[in-house]
């Protein structure tokens, strides 16, 4: 779709990572049936069509734009015939704003090889052909045509072809749909990796076909638009090649995945927008801590989604301007201050640092409420302000400012 993604405004101010260049970060409009994206932009992730603890309509409140729901999860529960029948995940979830779903592949895989939330991203682990976390059982096994693998909910057997990825994501009718990969680890072996990276272009040629038979047969509902996933890890050969050849297919936009370490995310995150459409957007799955996302907007990437906000809040962690800290600790049990005084959202308006102490030490689950709501609040006025500062030519400073200040 011409109209699917403008450029607005590029990034005049800061050095990309030495020796890189310019930098490559931009400031845009994603236009989707259920409304648009000004980008850069944080995607909250609701995984089973909820962001956990927080209602839909909070989320809005918290000036969230999108949310991302994940496939595998809605296809095992509740199934993606019933999202269709609802008329698609953002009626479902009463939400009603833009809606992107991943592939599944991600869980597939990670959950089928025992890493659970994550895989393994140690660089310096022994390469393996057949990863596998340490007293887990295989529960996915990859072909070149697709996946085998076990529910982690009843132990019932299961398929995700490209094809059928389609299909379930067509069901739940997101506005943005990743085409289905293979994410490997940086366990897996060089030789690995350059297989995966061909089985996974296959796989994103089969899902263009798919999906463009399914956006036929499925006219009565709103257009999806597709991203292809660019693998690679952390090889530069791998991760170009694959942006070129995934950017000659038919896709509205391209996703950034797959196993890195973050003291190379700008480094790679550079590779491939170099090789990308500059016309299309790029979205890089899995990241939104402070400090990964000025360095991924600088070196090009546009939208994110992360667990970690919602994550790390539900365990009593919170953001602050000076870095996240524990209010489960005993310090903050006298302590009558906001958790940011700075911060516009409900918690901070309206509650302490000691009364949210009190709900977590009391194990009460309005604990997890608040501070899921200033955390993803957080995040996402740190991007839109990162936004507005790509607009007034402005960025170093407020990377400067804000980076000098986190952490501390």
């Amino acid at each position: 779709m011409s109209d699917f993604f403008e450029i607005e405004h590029r990034l005049a101010d800061g050095p990309g990572p030495a020796g890189s260049g310019a930098p490559l970060g931009r400031a845009g409009v994603i236009t989707t049936p259920h409304g648009k994206i000004l980008t850069p932009a944080f995607t909250p992730v609701g995984t089973k069509a909820t962001v956990k603890a927080v209602l839909p309509e909070t989320m809005r409140e918290l000036g969230a734009q999108v949310i991302l729901a994940n496939a595998y999860h809605l296809y095992l529960q509740p199934g993606p015939d019933i999202v269709d029948e609802a008329g698609g995940v953002s009626s479902f979830m009463n939400w009603n704003g833009p809606t992107i779903t991943d592939s599944g592949g991600f869980q597939v895989l990670s959950l089928g090889v025992g890493f659970k939330k994550v895989l393994a991203m140690d660089a310096k682990t022994v390469r393996t052909d057949d990863v596998i976390a340490n007293g887990k059982d295989r529960l996915a096994h990859v072909d070149d045509d697709g996946v085998t693998f076990k529910s982690h909910l009843d132990g019932s057997m299961h398929r995700f072809t490209p094809e059928v990825s389609m299909q379930v994501q067509h069901q739940i009718g997101a506005d943005i749909i990743f085409a289905f990969d293979e994410c490997t680890t940086l366990m897996n072996t060089r030789e690995y990796q350059e297989r995966s990276l061909d089985r996974t272009f296959a796989w994103a040629q089969r899902c263009v076909i798919e999906h463009q038979r399914l956006t036929e047969v499925r006219s009565h509902r709103p257009y999806q638009a597709l991203f292809g996933v660019v693998q690679g890890a952390q090889y530069e050969d791998l991760r170009r090649k694959a942006a070129r050849d995934l950017g000659g297919l038919e896709f509205d936009g391209f996703g950034i995945g797959g196993a890195l370490e973050k003291s190379e995310l700008g480094t790679i995150v550079r590779w491939v927008t170099e090789e990308l459409p500059e016309n299309k957007p790029r979205h890089l799955l899995g990241i939104g801590e402070p400090e990964d996302v000025f360095i991924a907007v600088e070196n090009g990437a546009d939208t994110f989604d992360c667990v970690a906000p919602s994550r790390i809040a539900r365990n009593g962690t919170v953001y602050h301007p000076a870095g996240r800290f524990h209010i489960t600790n005993a310090g903050y049990k006298r302590d009558f201050a906001a958790i940011d005084d700075d911060c516009d959202c409900y918690t901070c308006q309206h509650h302490t640092r000691a009364y949210v102490h009190h709900l977590f030490r009391a194990k009460e689950m309005l604990a997890s409420t608040l501070a899921t709501i200033h955390n993803e609040r957080f995040i996402i006025r740190m991007i839109d302000q990162m936004r507005a500062s790509i607009i007034d030519g402005r960025f170093a400073d407020y990377k400067a400012d804000f980076l000098g200040r986190y952490g501390r």
